[in-house]
């Protein structure tokens, strides 16, 4: 019941932040059961008495910023679904700035000699101030053994703020599904469990130092790509050391027309490297926006950041391969059957009426030219689509379809008349040519090959499990199946705790209502 209270007055200052800055008037009540509707009319009507007037596609980021890092990072991942907050929201949320005031010095040398055990004056030659600062972490320049080196050091109580605040998240979601069952549809505690894990990702830097790691095993012959270089001796879980990076930032256009760089190879490049990296390696960095891009001396697209990944499996990759191939080529039907054959829309609907479905967003396409065609546009509209066909929500599609769009925008500015579509055909076609042809089919009946003999080997001991359980439900059939005691008593309780806290929760959030309405009026 505490926790409840907590939990409750959390939420109620980030409804009074979002009141504040007038982000209700965003939300369409209309179609929302009684007592949310009833709280975002209340919040719209108060909102217009004590707002403060923020410009209205930029309301809900004002609002996550003045929250604080863990509701910036849920603005960010928000972002992220369209299918849960919708495009105008999430296009909203696409603007949140993950900048903070830096944390001082001194602490930061506190941390570097707390997770590496030796003091920072040790371990460098010089440390630097920090040169940027975001929710999770700040960099600072640094040098050692004649090297210059970027150091990311997480902020100190960072991660107990994050779970006090993910905690909230999920009784505001678990919440949600019990007043309003039909929201289970868009999953909003699978929504927060995996924002956790994206989270608790990013608070190991270690992670991220295997990320780069990873990403430079995957890209050391990619022609024009590479990564920063991890300092293993000075890193751990709370500080991560790079390489620094010096070149010019992607989105300093007259800098790079100034050092000589061909600004329509560059914003290939960009398409094509991601591209690569998702399709080939299924493997990909998910923020890959222009503050994290930068162009070296060589001409190479250098990335950092690694906090935020996307994997895809050999069967995502398949099918976003084939899709894009599927409307590069106008073959409507083939990219229905792609859908069917991944298992992503039910059987007991038409491949022809989902064929008709995807028709009608390419044939539009015909009469536009290639720079007015844009890839990540027509994923978001494949994905709203695929919600009238019962598709369920792929996280992983969605985090490639926020990546396409950022990446597509990256490409656009450095080649306004950049053709998509020409730029993708040699990287998915080489994928489809390698994994669909026969060189894929060879690979494939290997793999199979592998795959039964393992499974030979293994058969002695899946016989086993198998007869040890047939006697165990034989066991259960002619006996029945029993709970003990303590066990049917723990149920009981457990059951009735949860209808307590339930009604409890609903009373005292009626009463927050009120009282902030209250102090609002006097």
């Amino acid at each position: 019941m505490f926790q409840s209270i907590a939990h409750l007055g959390r939420l109620g200052r980030a409804g009074w932040a979002l009141t504040r800055e007038g982000a209700f008037e965003l939300i369409d009540p209309t179609d929302l059961p009684g007592p949310p509707a009833t709280a975002v009319r209340f919040g719209r009507l108060l909102g217009r008495i004590v707002g403060r007037h923020t410009p209205k596609d930029a309301r809900l980021a004002a609002a996550f910023a003045r929250l604080g890092p863990s509701w910036i990072k849920l603005g960010q991942f928000l972002a992220t679904r369209r299918d849960v907050v919708g495009d105008e929201i999430a296009r909203d949320l696409s603007q949140l700035q993950d900048r903070l005031p830096p944390f001082a010095d001194a602490t930061a040398r506190k941390a570097v000699e707390a997770a590496l055990g030796r003091p920072a004056q040790d371990l460098f030659e010089e440390f630097g101030p920090p040169v940027a600062a975001a929710s999770i972490a700040q960099v600072h320049k640094a040098r050692a053994d004649g090297r210059d080196l970027a150091v990311k050091i997480l902020r100190p109580g960072v991660d107990r703020r994050f779970q006090r605040d993910l905690q909230t998240f999920f009784f505001a979601a678990q919440t949600l599904e019990r007043l309003d069952p039909q929201t289970r549809r868009l999953r909003p505690v699978d929504t927060v469990q995996t924002l956790a894990r994206s989270v608790s990702i990013e608070m190991d830097l270690r992670m991220e130092a295997a990320a780069i790691s990873e990403i430079a095993e995957n890209t050391a012959e990619d022609p024009g790509f590479r990564v920063p270089k991890v300092d293993w001796n000075r890193s751990a879980k709370r500080v991560l050391t790079l390489e620094w990076i010096d070149g010019i930032p992607i989105a300093d256009r007259d800098a790079l027309e100034a050092a000589g760089h061909d600004l329509r190879r560059l914003g290939a490049l960009v398409i094509q490297s991601f591209l690569r990296h998702a399709l080939r390696d299924g493997f990909f960095h998910a923020d890959m926006h222009q503050g994290n891009l930068f162009i070296d001396d060589a001409g190479n697209l250098v990335a950092v950041d690694f906090g935020i990944m996307g994997r895809l499996g050999t069967r995502e990759r398949r099918y976003l391969a084939e899709i894009l191939w599927g409307f590069i080529r106008r073959d409507y039907r083939r990219t229905a059957e792609v859908h069917f054959e991944a298992g992503y829309v039910p059987a007991h609907h038409a491949v022809e009426d989902f064929a008709q479905a995807l028709r009608a967003i390419g044939e539009p396409l015909r009469d536009k030219t290639a720079k007015d065609i844009s890839m990540g546009r027509l994923l978001t509209q494949l994905l709203e689509v695929t919600e009238l066909f019962d598709m369920k929500t792929r996280p992983e599609l969605l985090l490639l379809q926020k990546t396409m769009v950022v990446v597509e925008g990256v490409g656009r500015n450095l080649d306004p008349e950049l053709d998509m579509w020409k730029t993708a055909e040699p990287v998915v076609g080489e994928w489809i040519k390698r994994n669909l042809g026969p060189q894929g089919a060879v690979a494939s009946a290997a793999e199979g090959a592998a795959g039964l003999g393992r499974l030979m080997f293994a058969a002695p001991d899946l016989l086993m499990r198998g007869e040890r359980i047939a006697a165990g439900l034989a066991e259960m059939a002619s006996s029945g199946f029993h709970l003990d005691r303590e066990s049917v008593e723990a149920i009981a309780r457990e059951e009735a705790r949860k209808t307590r806290s339930g009604r409890v929760a609903l009373w005292i959030g009626a009463l927050s209502l009120a009282a902030i309405a209250v102090a609002v009026w006097w």
